[in-house]
This record gives structure tokens, sequence and C-alpha cells, in this order.
């Protein structure tokens, strides 16, 4: 069996070249955080490692149950994806994959557009592992590597740029009315607090895992991904967000704002404020706006992609032709009503 470690900090410097090509949700300051503040009770980390003459070549985070392997996702996972250097074969990937399944397994968050999705499907084939695509959530984004601020803004809809225009210039107007942005260092502690004082007086429901945000922010400001923006009147915050930027991508991944001051459109305001900055400051060339089909992201980015999960199965076991029987019911009932399945891999 491919060898494995429980933790990200027992991977070696060795594996950081993997960490550092990989989107911010797959660092090692993501994982950490993951580990320590979102996994449910009687779940824990596995990273398996598969090397190629001695060297990394795959590393693929697993939550370990008593009954199965998951991938290592939780409710703030936009993207997930076995991490792999350039060159390794992902089918040996998948064959790694597959000595940690023993009768099912299920993989969430993942681009269908993965070029290496296929050698990996191959290699789960190989070992006997059987895999069923379904539909996960919506992803909204847009390139803006050929766009500068005032183009980004122009290729709104004339509502949104109306309600940054006027919205915007009346909180210029306001002298009680500051934004303060947090990037690293002492800044990430207040505008953290500012930001869940912000959360608690929102519509928005508890989070599921409240000590996320807090075990997260600090390790991406120490990797320099954090971005974040608290907008105040006078001491109090009304409106508060955090993205991430890494190798180009800005990844919007929580906002709130106060809903007593909903009429003022503070979120709107402090939305536009950060993707000039985001554009202007760090050359953003994508703006992702992360997990779900949120009606508001359509109207910031025009395009949507899917996020799919894998069900993964060795068919020869119970559970596991249970697992593909109860999946492929699942589609027959959709296709019969007319909705849109998915087919096996």
């Amino acid at each position: 069996m491919p060898s494995a470690v429980e933790t990200v900090a027992a991977l070696s410097a060795d594996w950081d070249a993997l960490f550092d090509a990989a989107p911010v949700q797959s660092t090692r300051a993501w994982w950490h955080a993951t580990e320590v503040a979102a996994l449910p009770r009687g779940t824990g980390p596995l990273y398996v490692q598969h090397t190629q003459n001695g060297l990394p070549a795959a590393l693929i985070p697993l939550a370990i149950t008593a009954r199965q392997a998951n991938s290592l996702t939780t409710p703030y996972t936009v993207l997930y994806q076995p991490l792999l250097t350039p060159g390794a074969d992902p089918a040996r990937a998948g064959q790694a994959l597959a000595a940690h399944i023993r009768t099912s397994c299920s993989l969430d968050a993942i681009d269908p557009a993965w070029p290496a999705l296929p050698r990996f499907l191959a290699g789960l084939r190989g070992c006997g592992v059987r895999a069923r695509q379904y539909r996960h959530f919506g992803n909204w984004y847009l390139d803006v590597a050929a766009m500068d601020w005032p183009a980004y803004l122009a290729s709104r809809g004339g509502r949104l740029r109306e309600t940054i225009r006027r919205r915007g210039a009346a909180a210029a107007r306001d002298p009680a009315i500051r934004v303060t942005y947090a990037q690293d260092g002492a800044d990430v502690l207040p505008a953290l607090q500012a930001y869940e004082t912000v959360y608690a007086r929102s519509w928005k429901v508890p989070e599921p895992y409240p000590a996320f945000n807090p075990a997260l922010l600090p390790g991406l400001a120490a990797a320099g991904c954090l971005r974040m923006a608290v907008m105040w009147e006078h001491d109090r915050p009304i409106a508060a967000q955090y993205w991430t930027v890494r190798h180009g991508v800005a990844t919007l991944l929580k906002l709130a704002h106060d809903e007593a001051d909903r009429a003022r459109s503070p979120g709107t305001v402090l939305t536009a404020w950060m993707i000039r900055r985001l554009m202007e400051q760090d050359a953003a060339t994508v703006l992702d706006f992360g997990r779900g089909d949120d009606p508001y992201k359509r109207e910031w980015v025009d395009d949507r992609r899917d996020r799919i999960g894998l069900l993964l199965a060795r068919p020869g076991t119970a559970r596991g032709a249970a697992a593909l029987l109860r999946h492929d019911l699942g589609v027959a009932r959709r296709r019969l009503w007319g909705g849109v399945a998915s087919d096996p891999m």
C-alpha cells in the first residue's frame, strides 16, 4: 500500500514544490485548517503519497472514517484534486488511491476539465474500482486578464453600475464611512473579529464549522494569499469579506453585510472596492466567486462551470455494489422525470 501520513505537517519539505504550484485550497495552510477545524466527529485526515524513483509524484488528501475514505473536502472547498508533479502519470495516482478504497469512496469539488482526470480514472479501473459522476455545485467566474477596472466595470449590467456609482459616491462623501484592508501581520485578527461581528448581524445561517476561519486566515496571511476588507461606520463594522489570491486567481470565499445597513448597499460598494484593488494591485487575471449559484454572483461575473463529484466503488463488495446501484437508480429516476443525469465513467 502507498505510504501515508496523518497530518500535513508530517509531509517533508520535499513535497513543497507540489504545494507551491497548487491552487490556494491545496496549500499547507488550507489543509491544516481543515484538519483542526472543519472535520466531522469520527473523521480524520490521511495524505496518501505516491513517489517515483524516491521523489514526490502525487499527493491525495483524504478524509478517513471507520467505513471509508473520501476526499478531504468541506463545505468551504471550491476546488479539489490530487496534486501531481509535472510528468507524473495520473494513472499511478489512481492506483495509489485504489489501495485505500475498501468498498466505496466519494471525491467532490472536482473540475471535470482537469486534464489528468481520464488517466486518473483509468488507474482506478485497472484496480477494480468503478466510477460514477454527479453534479456537485456551480462555480461562477470571469477571465479579466485583458481588462482594466474601467473595462470591467463597463462590462457589468446597468443596475450594478448605477448602484456602485451612487452608493460608492455616498460612502465617499460620508466622513463616518471608512474601509480598512488586511493582508498580513497584526491587521488580520482585528479584521477577522470585525468580519465575525458583521456575519452575526447578517442574513446568513451560522457557520457549520465556526473555528475554521480563525484557523485558516493566519495561515493564508503567512503564505501571502489573504486579502481582506472591512467597511466601517465610525467604529461599527457594516460589511466585510475575504478573498484569496494565488497564481493570478482571486477567489471570493466569504462576504457579509449588516442587515440593518442593507439600504446603503455596503456589501456591493465593498465588493467593487475589493475587485478594483485585486485587479490593480494584485494583477488578478481571474475573478472566482467560489462555491454555489447564488443569484448575486452573475451580476459580477459572466461564466459558470460545474464542479463534479465522483462516486468510486468496488462492485465486487456488497457495500460497493449497493452504492453503485443506488446511484444508478437515482440517475434512472431523474432521466424518467426529465432531469439531467450523469453516466458511468
